[in-house]
C-alpha cells in the first residue's frame, strides 16, 4: 500500500521491527489494542528516523489526519480565490433574482393590474414564491448534496436557474392561465434551485479553505448577495431611465422583462465555472471514505491547482474504509445529544430572526420608500411617465440603502471575521439592530412630522434625510452582524457526512423566517393604499417588534459555538484519532485469507 508523498511523514522499511511505543510520537495517546501480529504490516521511520509501527487502521487514521491539516494550514492561493469567486457568482445570482422582483413587480402591476397596481395576493405570490421555493430547496439540495456530494449537485440547482429566470422574462398572459400565475410558479421553480445554491456554496468555501482564512472565504462567498442587489438595483435604474425615452405601457412591459432576464448571464457563466471544483476531499474521505483518492486530490489542487478525469472516481466500494456513515440512526444518535442538537437549535433560531428583519426591509424597501414619501407613489401616477419617475426615484434609493449600509457591512464582515470571532460579531449586530429598530420606531412619528400637508410630491425633508440614515445603519449592521455569521456558522459546526444537511436546515429556517414576515406585512401592515396616515401606526408597530425579535438574538448567540481559529473536525465534536474504525473490508477479507493460509503452513 503506498499513499502520496506530501502525506509521507514518515518513511516505509520493509522489514523492519516493531516498536513499542506506536504513534506516541504523533500525538496517538489512547490508541486501541493492538491488532493481531498478522495484521501488522506497516512500519515506518518518523523524521527523527525513530522506527515506528502502526496497524493498517492505525495508519489510515493517521493518514486522515495529516491531509486534512494540509488543507487546514495550505497557503492562500489562486484556488482558493477561484472557488470563492465560482460559489460567488452564484449567490451573486441568487440575489440578484430575488431582490429584482422589488422594482419589477410594481412595473408588472402597472401593466397587467386592474388598476395599474397589483392586489396583495398577488404581491405576496410573486415575493414568497421564491421563497418558499428556497426553503424547499434547501433541504431537499442539503440533503441531496451529503449523500451524492457536493461536485455533483453543484451545477444541477444553476441550471435550473437559469431555466426558470428565461422562462420568467418570456412569461406571458393565456386564456388558462394569468400572467402573474405563470410568473409565481416559475419564481418557486428558480426558489428552489437559489436555496440549493446556500448549502453547496457556504459548505464548499468552508471545506476547501485554510482554518485561518476560512471565515474571510465564506464571508467573501457571502457578500456577493450584496453585489447582487446593488446589480438588482442599478439595472432597475437604467431600465426606468431608458423605458421613459417612450414612456408607453409597453416599454414599461419591456423594462421589467429584461430587468428579470438579465439575471440569466451570471448564472450562465457560473455553469461552466463550477465543473472546474473538484470533489471536497473531505466528503472523499469521510462520505465516500477512500482515503487515499481524498489524499490524492488535496495533492493536486493544494499544490497544482489542476486534476485529472481519474480525480473524481472516488466511488470504489474496494476502497471504502469502515467509519461512521450517514444514516437515520447515527443522525439522530449524533443529533440527541445535548452538545449537538442545542448549537443547532441555536443557529436556527439566529438565523429564522435575522431573515424576519432582513427579508421585512430588503423585499419592502419600495413601499416603505414610499410611505415616508422619499418617492412618489406609484399606484397614484397618472401616466407610465409619471409612474417611471416614481421608481426611477425608488431605485435610487435602493442604491443609497445598498451603497450606504449594505455593502461596507458586508466588507468590514470579511475583513473582522477571522479577527473578532463570529459571537462577538454576531452579538454586535443583534445589539445594534436591537436600537436601531427602537429608534425607527418609536421616532417614526418625528421622522414622518409635516409629510401630511406637504404633498406626495414633497422634498426630501431633514426627518426622511435621518429615516433613510437610520434605513442604511440597520442594513449594516445586519451584514457586519448575524446576516452574514448565520451563513457562516452552520457551514463549520457539524460533521461532514451531515454538513450540507444540517446547513440546509438551518437555511430553511432562515427562510421560514422570511415568508412569515412577508405574510405578515402584506396582510396586516401594508395595504393597497400607502398613505401616509394608514400605514403610520403599522410600521411603527413593525419596526418596534423587530426590535424586541432582534434582542432575543443575543440569547441564542449564546449557545452558538464560536468557530474561529478551529478545524471542522474539532467543531464536529467527535473524536478523529480513531475516526476510522477499520480498513476497507476487501482489505480485511484478504488479510484473513493470508492469515489462514500461514497458520496452516505453520
Amino acid at each position: 500500500m503506498s499513499f502520496n508523498g506530501h502525506l509521507g511523514q514518515a518513511r516505509y522499511r520493509p522489514g523492519s521491527i516493531p516498536s513499542t511505543n506506536q504513534g506516541e510520537r504523533l500525538g496517538y495517546t489512547d490508541l486501541r489494542t493492538p491488532e493481531p501480529a498478522i495484521l501488522q504490516q506497516h512500519q515506518y521511520y518518523d523524521d527523527r528516523d525513530s522506527l515506528q509501527s502502526f496497524t493498517p487502521t492505525d495508519n489510515l487514521n493517521r493518514i486522515r489526519v495529516d491531509g486534512l491539516n494540509e488543507v487546514d494550514e495550505a497557503v492562500f492561493s489562486r484556488f482558493h480565490a477561484r472557488v470563492c469567486f465560482i460559489a460567488g457568482v452564484g449567490f451573486f445570482t441568487d440575489a440578484y433574482d430575488i431582490f429584482a422582483i422589488n422594482i419589477a413587480s410594481t412595473m408588472i402591476g402597472y401593466v397587467y393590474g386592474p388598476e395599474h397596481g397589483l392586489s396583495i395576493r398577488q404581491d405576496l405570490g410573486l415575493k414568497i414564491a421564491t421563497q418558499v421555493g428556497t426553503l424547499f430547496g434547501q433541504l431537499v439540495f442539503g440533503v441531496l448534496a451529503d449523500r451524492y456530494g457536493r461536485r455533483r449537485m453543484y451545477g444541477i440547482e444553476m441550471v435550473v436557474m437559469v431555466f426558470a429566470t428565461l422562462a420568467q422574462a418570456l412569461s406571458g398572459a393565456a386564456p388558462a392561465m394569468g400572467i402573474i400565475g405563470a410568473l409565481i410558479v416559475w419564481r418557486f421553480v428558480m426558489g428552489v434551485a437559489i436555496g440549493g445554491d446556500y448549502p453547496l456554496s457556504a459548505v464548499i468555501a468552508s471545506e476547501f479553505a485554510p482554518v485561518y482564512a476560512r471565515g474571510r472565504l465564506m464571508a467573501a462567498v457571502f457578500s456577493n448577495q450584496g453585489l447582487g442587489q446593488l446589480a438588482a438595483a442599478v439595472t432597475a435604474l437604467i431600465v426606468t431611465t431608458t423605458a421613459m425615452k417612450t414612456s408607453t405601457t409597453v416599454s414599461m412591459d419591456v423594462a421589467w422583462r429584461i430587468l428579470i432576464g438579465v439575471g440569466c448571464i451570471p448564472g450562465a457563466i457560473a455553469i461552466g465555472m463550477r465543473h472546474t471544483i473538484p470533489e471536497s476531499p473531505r466528503f472523499i474521505m469521510d462520505v465516500s471514505r477512500n482515503v487515499e483518492q481524498a489524499s490524492r486530490v488535496i495533492d493536486r489542487y493544494l499544490k497544482t491547482g489542476t486534476y485529472d478525469a481519474e480525480d473524481v472516481k472516488y466511488h470504489n466500494p474496494n476502497q471504502r474504509v469502515q467509519a461512521p456513515t450517514a444514516t437515520f440512526a447515527n443522525f439522530r444518535a449524533y443529533f440527541s445529544q445535548k452538545k449537538n442538537l442545542i448549537p443547532l437549535l441555536a443557529v436556527c433560531y439566529s438565523w429564522f430572526i435575522i431573515d424576519f428583519a432582513y427579508y421585512g426591509l430588503a423585499l419592502n424597501s419600495s413601499t416603505i420608500l414610499q410611505s415616508i414619501q422619499f418617492s412618489p407613489n406609484v399606484k397614484k401616477a397618472s401616466s407610465p411617465q409619471e409612474a417611471l419617475s416614481s421608481l426611477q426615484k425608488i431605485s435610487e434609493g435602493n442604491l443609497i440603502l445598498i451603497g450606504a449600509g449594505l455593502l461596507p457591512g458586508y466588507i468590514l464582515a470579511i475583513l473582522f471575521i477571522d479577527r473578532l470571532g463570529r459571537k462577538t460579531i454576531q452579538y454586535t449586530g443583534f445589539a445594534a439592530l436591537f436600537i436601531i429598530f427602537m429608534i425607527m420606531g418609536w421616532g417614526y412619528d418625528r421622522f414622518a412630522s409635516g409629510l401630511e400637508t406637504a404633498g406626495a410630491n414633497t422634498n426630501i425633508t431633514p426627518g426622511i434625510k435621518a429615516y433613510v440614515f437610520f434605513y442604511c445603519l440597520a442594513y449594516f449592521f445586519q451584514n457586519f452582524g448575524p446576516n452574514t455569521t448565520t451563513f457562516i456558522i452552520p457551514g463549520e459546526m457539524f460533521p461532514t457526512r451531515y454538513r450540507t444537511t444540517a446547513h440546509g436546515i438551518a437555511a430553511a429556517t432562515g427562510k421560514l423566517g422570511a415568508i412569515v414576515v412577508q405574510v405578515v406585512l402584506e396582510l396586516k401592515v401594508f395595504d393597497s393604499s400607502t398613505d401616509l396616515q394608514s400605514v403610520r401606526k403599522p410600521v411603527r408597530l413593525m419596526f418596534i417588534l423587530f426590535g424586541f425579535i432582534m434582542l432575543s438574538g443575543l440569547v441564542s448567540t449564546y449557545f452558538t459555538p464560536e468557530t474561529k481559529e478551529r478545524t471542522l473536525e474539532e467543531i464536529s465534536n467527535e473524536p478523529q484519532e480513531k475516526f476510522i474504525s477499520g480498513p476497507p473490508v476487501e482489505e480485511e477479507l484478504e488479510l484473513a485469507r493470508l492469515a489462514g493460509e500461514r497458520s496452516r503452513t505453520l
